[in-house]
């Protein structure tokens, strides 16, 4: 296959990939990067995709994979407070503002130390605000899977989130 041919076949996915890529990671950064990886495994495999049907799927699917191995591989930082405070309606008073960001960095620190597939569907249904049936169409996970994973962490999360407090 030559650059032209590749080209021609993938490059007109590069926005759903890009949209696809910033919603799993919501960052402008990490989703170009992303895009980038997965065109790169594209090339990488360019015996395979000859006799590929179906180029869109299979660079979906691909960056979906890649965005999920990332997930999995990041963990929160200090960083992702001012996101998530970010979301916390009008600004509250100074004293409550620093008790909010605490209990958040506390929040943080606790979803980090959940198991992966906890974590993983916490993430996705609480800071993404995807629905059951998107997770599971992402995850590969069943809806009832789904909400066993969210009903453990939650109990978790509460449990650990008193004890700190």
């Amino acid at each position: 296959m030559t650059h032209q041919e590749f080209k021609t076949r993938f490059l007109p996915y590069y926005k759903k990939l890009y949209r696809m890529a910033f919603r799993y990671l919501g960052n402008e950064d990490d989703a170009e990067d992303m895009v980038q990886n997965t065109y790169l495994k594209l090339w990488e495999k360019q015996e395979f995709l000859e006799g590929l049907e179906h180029d869109e799927a299979y660079a979906v699917t691909l960056l979906k994979h890649l965005c999920l191995d990332k997930l999995r591989g990041t963990r929160f930082s200090e960083d992702d407070e001012s996101v998530l405070a970010s979301k916390i309606s009008p600004s509250p008073p100074p004293d409550q503002a620093f008790e909010q960001k605490e209990e958040m960095k506390i929040l943080l620190r606790i979803i980090d130390t959940l198991p992966e597939a906890q974590r993983q569907v916490v993430i996705l249904r609480h800071f993404d605000e995807k629905s059951t049936t998107e997770i599971e169409h992402e995850t590969g996970l069943s809806n009832a899977n789904i909400r066993v994973l969210l009903s453990r962490a939650r109990k978790t999360i509460k449990e650990l989130f008193t004890q700190k407090i």
